[in-house]
């Protein structure tokens, strides 16, 4: 995951060197970002995107001209046609402004709000499959916690992501906020039932996904039943997890195929239609507060 806007623009202004902020204001039609969407720039870089091309390319030469003239603020208004070479066709208005404390504070602010409102990810199970699904998930805009029951050292993980070793595995679920995907990955047939079970209790859960094949599958789906499950439940449950485009059971490949199935159910639009930034479940900090309960920390 890249570093934050905020961090980066606070070593530029410890350093003294100038920045400027590039924001998109507004977006109307077909465009590359959404508004909101930000880009800190110096005279030697550019971190972040509002969308690339042409679009970005002259926000930066714009920025770049500010800083050099001491201009604070920019303002542009632009078609993302034939004029700049772009064929969205849509309509972007760019604010540019001198960086400086307060809008480091503002920003600072308004990534940490986004970080606290990010879709919940919980992995059951730290082998192969899930370390390889754990790397593909820390590129993206989820809190990701690891949790495991195994005793021993913490795997190797990516900045950013979670990791508790829990007494009772099943209790992480009912500490999720709502919204959440339940990932089981775990070394036990066993656990692995009992932990898709508790996750399909919940009818608030954005995705419940179980590694496995055909047969486990309906060896599960039989076991569930007899507990008196819903079959209702069953319809939105993926066992095995990233197997629909290819039968390559190469750990990269599974986590490859899961990260799109998981960004489809938690960020896509046929689960509620979420305007950008936020989402139907509670902020990180207060559920990441409740999962530490029952838990033992690593």
């Amino acid at each position: 995951m890249t570093a934050p806007l905020a961090s980066i623009l606070r070593h530029a202004l410890a350093a003294g060197e100038p920045a400027v902020l590039v924001t998109i204001g507004r977006a109307q039609g077909s465009t590359p970002r959404d508004s909101g969407a930000a880009m800190l720039v110096t005279r030697a870089a550019a971190h972040g995107t509002i969308g690339g091309g042409q679009l970005e390319f002259h926000a930066i030469d714009v920025a770049r001209e500010m800083i050099d003239a001491g201009t604070g603020e920019r303002r542009l208004d632009l078609p993302l046609g034939p004029h700049l070479g772009q064929c969205c066709g849509g309509r972007v208005e760019v604010l540019l402004a001198r960086a400086d404390a307060t809008s480091l504070a503002r920003l600072a602010r308004r990534e940490a709000d986004e970080m606290g409102a990010r879709p919940h990810v919980l992995l059951f199970g730290a082998g192969h499959v899930g370390l390889a699904l754990v790397r593909s998930l820390a590129l993206l805009p989820f809190a990701v916690t690891v949790v495991d029951d195994r005793d021993g050292s913490p795997p190797p993980l990516p900045a950013g992501i979670a990791f508790v070793r829990a007494d009772d595995p099943e209790q992480p679920i009912a500490e999720a906020p709502a919204g959440s995907a339940f990932v089981i990955l775990t070394h036990s047939h066993a656990l692995d039932y009992r932990l898709a079970d508790a996750a399909l209790a919940r009818a608030d859960a954005a995705y419940v996904g179980m590694i496995g094949s055909t047969t486990k599958r309906a060896r599960f789906e039989r076991w569930f039943l007899a507990r008196g499950g819903r079959p209702d439940r069953l319809q939105d449950f993926i066992c095995p997890i990233g197997s629909k485009a290819t039968r390559d059971k190469r750990p990269e490949v599974i986590a490859a195929l899961a990260t799109a199935e998981i960004v489809e159910r938690v960020l896509g639009a046929p689960l509620g239609q979420v305007a950008p930034g936020t989402w139907r479940g509670k902020s990180a900090s207060v559920a990441g507060a409740r999962l530490g309960r029952h838990i033992r920390a690593a």
